[in-house]
């Protein structure tokens, strides 16, 4: 008996009747012997990954069965497309997934009548010239994870060994594409106490990699601020603010080298929406708006979370003298404006962390940390020590 495997493949179309060549590329999977079509999600649209001028897509995933190998359903794959009138890119080079997967501009991406993409193949891992699997970047993708989730969303990503649906919700609703001319800058997010400072260390001896780190210390007002004395809040937001320009300052962040920070830029507005009066906070927020254009993004975020309890407790021990005035109230506020934050974040994938599952002393879940991150930056900027 030959062996059967279950494959999932992602079809899309942004020329002609896109409707219909979806349709057309189904009928012609079922009509290959060795494929058993066993399901088909839900076709949605999405605009052109890269370049919004181009058309919309439709996209969907289908689930197959076949006794066909990798490398012979990808030719099958490749003979549905260009029966379907895919036309190949204009240097002469066949427009595979791989391919297109390893161009450093999206720009390169170009608009076509169909587009099967052999997402996953069971669970083998091939990375070859002409054909990659799994797909490399379908985590980046939601509308390929979308329908991934509707046809088995607890499916582990082979490598990444997390399940569709973990991945899916990093990315929020949003699609993304790795960047060459981007800065690689890792963001670490989550309120006080959390452990963002250690964990950034942590990454940055495994990575390699610079580190930019709050400048909490230096701040002259930030004791007057957590003793309560609100005139001093808004000098101390403008401290931080000033901080945050210099060191996420675009001009000076060359890509693709790597730097992790132990905070995110958009946490001075949760700060100063806490800490300032009304008239203190629309001054504030003429400076900051200011400021957006001058900084880096990131390209992804890793949000650190804990109870406010827990972290009024690690407060507590590290016994920095301005911050023992905190009250469990104020942490509880900014727990709930970060949940907010990043519930609609849609500018990089979120990798959601709970700080209290975190164990320094076993490098399992370290090894696993690295991998997930590997996967959303540019590898060229990496290289990483031996755990």
């Amino acid at each position: 008996m030959l062996k059967s495997t279950t494959a999932y493949i992602g079809l899309g179309s942004n020329l002609g009747d896109r409707s219909e060549s979806i349709n057309q590329a189904v009928r012609m999977l079922f009509a290959v012997e060795q494929i058993e079509v066993i399901a088909v999600s839900d076709v949605i649209e999405t605009i052109a990954l890269g370049n919004s001028e181009q058309p919309k897509y439709l996209n969907t995933v289908a689930k197959i069965k076949t006794s066909l190998n990798a490398k012979d359903l990808f030719t099958k794959l490749c003979g549905i497309e260009t029966e379907l009138g895919r036309i190949r890119l204009s240097n002469g080079s066949t427009g595979t997934s791989a391919e297109l997967c390893r161009m450093p501009s999206p720009s390169k991406w170009l608009p076509r009548t169909i587009d099967l993409d052999l997402l996953l193949f069971g669970d083998e891992i091939i990375n070859e010239p002409d054909l990659i699997v799994p797909h490399s970047q379908m985590h980046l993708r939601t509308f390929a994870l979308k329908g991934m989730c509707q046809l088995d969303g607890q499916l582990p990503h082979p490598v990444l060994k997390e399940s569709m649906n973990n991945l899916a919700a990093r990315l929020n609703g949003a699609d993304f594409a790795l960047n060459y001319k981007s800065p690689q800058l890792i963001s670490i997010a989550g309120v006080i106490g959390v452990g963002k400072t250690t964990l950034a260390e942590k990454l940055s001896s495994v990575l390699n990699c610079k580190t930019l780190f709050e400048q909490y210390d230096t701040n002259p007002f930030l004791p007057e601020v957590y003793a309560g004395k609100k005139q001093a809040a808004f000098d101390s937001q403008m401290y931080f603010l000033k901080g945050r320009i210099k060191q996420l300052d675009s001009k000076k962040m060359m890509p693709p080298k790597l730097v992790i920070s132990d905070y995110v830029f958009e946490k001075e507005l949760i700060y100063a929406e806490q800490l300032l009066n009304l008239e203190q906070l629309v001054l504030y927020k003429e400076k900051y708006n200011l400021a957006k254009g001058k900084v880096s993004p990131p390209v992804l975020i890793i949000y650190l979370r804990d109870s406010a309890e827990n972290c009024l407790e690690r407060i507590h021990r590290r016994s920095r003298p301005y911050e023992q005035q905190i009250e469990l109230s104020f942490l509880n506020a900014l727990d709930e404006n970060y949940e907010n934050l990043f519930n609609s974040w849609k500018r990089c994938p979120v990798i959601r962390i709970e700080a209290a599952k975190l164990d320094y002393s076993k490098t399992d879940w370290t090894k696993h940390l690295i991998k997930q991150i590997r996967s959303y930056i540019i590898g060229t900027s990496v290289i990483a020590k031996e755990l």
